[in-house]
């Protein structure tokens, strides 16, 4: 079999930082390599007509490997050469990701065992249209169960509605009341799960016809759960147990303790934790939180979550826990640490930063041509590398300020404005100990925006005046 041999094609500005990199990488993936440096000085301003008309892959050659920022479609580059060819990361130094040789991949990731109970908190005050807008939205963040939070003391008259509204909706329904009136109304209209049940309403259980969350009557010593569990599995109702995660400060680590203990005791019961006692009590991101708690679960045997999104740094709670109950899942099934599997939890800070170096910085700027200003974050500090200039420092101002003592006349408007605005993020990158990279997002794992590049936009603009 012929080994695959995969022709790069850059400009001249990146030709000496992608040639280390494939030394290093070529041997790990086992291909060979030819690179081809175009006459231009930014591969990114490269199109693939125009590469097209100059291509001039080896014999030997496989495949063809263009940089990311490359426009254009590919059909007329494979019609010129008669090869595959393929577009690639718009970083170089993101290759060793593309060619597998970064975050580890498997085709059983993505699997989860974990159910995800989302509350829709005081729920009888927001409009029915509200309701099914929320629960919607939840549903397609990874919520299994739309749980409708009550108000203690206040019959909702409009429960059934509400709930039959979600089922014709297609959304699965619990109903998180005491108030065994209220909680007949809903699951007549089709909620599958009530919570939650103890001695004080565990009467009315087996005229419901669903499962129930039995709770203890005192949380702190368990009292009252045996007797609810045994007296609702003599009557044959499903239920599940929580033994009720408390907030830091009010009994946390002891909590932790009875759900171990409960799962002793009952080692075949399902049973529920209410995660959100935790990340909206806790001044802390709920994604690291919201982690620790799921892999806890599944370790024991918890399948199912309980959460809410009312407080602003709990906001995206629903997909911060579809994301962990994977990571989990695939950590305690396979017997592996949950790390280079899924980034989307790392929002604070990136798992790697990639840097040029000051050397290569320096020959960046001795070889650039043209007058374009490429930003970097790096080292601790920001650097504007342009023609025959190479600044660097940590405040954004004194850099702009230099740059413009340089020549003034020749930075448009425009051209400031993007200038101080890739600053910006540079200058949060550096802050954060993020990845910064020139013309496209932050990486914020599942909170990213996509953004549209600078570069993109004065393509699109030029394309619009010519037609």
């Amino acid at each position: 079999m012929t080994k695959k041999h995969i022709h790069f094609v850059t400009g001249r500005l990146a030709e000496h930082a992608l040639r280390a990199v494939l030394n290093d990488l070529a041997p790990q993936v086992d291909f060979e390599h030819t690179v081809q440096v175009m006459p231009i000085t930014v591969a990114a301003l490269m199109s693939t007509d125009w590469i097209a008309r100059r291509i001039a892959p080896p014999d030997e050659a496989t495949h063809i490997f263009l940089p990311g920022y490359c426009q254009g479609e590919l059909q007329c580059i494979a019609a010129a050469s008669g090869l595959l060819v393929e577009r690639g990361p718009t970083e170089l130094r993101q290759l060793p990701d593309f060619f597998g040789q970064g975050a580890a991949t498997n085709e059983e990731y993505g699997d989860h065992d974990i159910e995800i109970i989302a509350e829709i908190n005081h729920a009888p005050k927001l409009p029915l249209a509200s309701i099914l807008k929320v629960s919607q939205q939840l549903r397609a963040d990874g919520a299994d169960v739309i749980d409708l939070g009550c108000i203690p003391g206040q019959r909702w008259s409009g429960v059934g509605q509400c709930v039959r509204a979600l089922c014709d909706a297609g959304l699965r329904v619990s109903i998180d009341s005491f108030d065994a009136v209220e909680v007949q109304q809903a699951t007549a209209a089709g909620a599958e799960l009530v919570l939650s049940v103890n001695s004080s309403n565990r009467h009315a259980a087996p005229d419901w016809g669903c499962e129930v969350v039995a709770i203890p009557d005192d949380i702190a010593t368990l009292g009252g759960l045996e007797a609810t569990v045994a007296w609702l599995a003599a009557r044959n109702v499903p239920l599940r147990i929580d033994p009720i995660l408390e907030p830091i400060g009010f009994g946390f680590a002891a909590s932790l303790q009875r759900y171990w203990r409960t799962r002793q005791k009952y080692p075949d019961a399902e049973m529920m934790m209410g995660v959100g006692n935790l990340t909206e009590l806790t001044d802390v991101d709920s994604a690291g939180v919201n982690t620790l708690l799921l892999a806890y679960c599944q370790e024991i045997g918890v399948r199912s979550v309980l959460t809410t999104q009312v407080i602003s740094w709990a906001k995206t709670s629903v997909r911060e826990c579809d994301v962990a109950r994977r990571l989990a899942w695939f950590s305690v099934t396979n017997r592996v640490p949950p790390k280079r599997l899924d980034a989307r939890l790392l929002m604070l800070r990136d798992d790697r930063i990639y840097e040029q170096g000051a050397a290569q910085l320096e020959r960046l700027a001795e070889q650039i041509k043209d007058n374009n200003v490429r930003i970097f974050a790096e080292n601790g500090e920001l650097h504007v590398v342009g023609r025959q200039f190479h600044l660097a420092g940590d405040d954004p101002f004194p850099l702009f300020e230099q740059l413009l003592a340089d020549d003034p006349t020749s930075i448009s408007p425009e051209h400031a404005f993007y200038l101080g605005y890739e600053l910006a993020k540079a200058a949060t990158a550096l802050t954060l100990g993020k990845q910064y990279c020139q013309d496209e997002a932050l990486d914020w794992g599942l909170l990213t925006r996509a953004e549209t590049s600078h570069r993109e936009r004065k393509s699109a603009a030029r394309r619009d005046r010519s037609s």
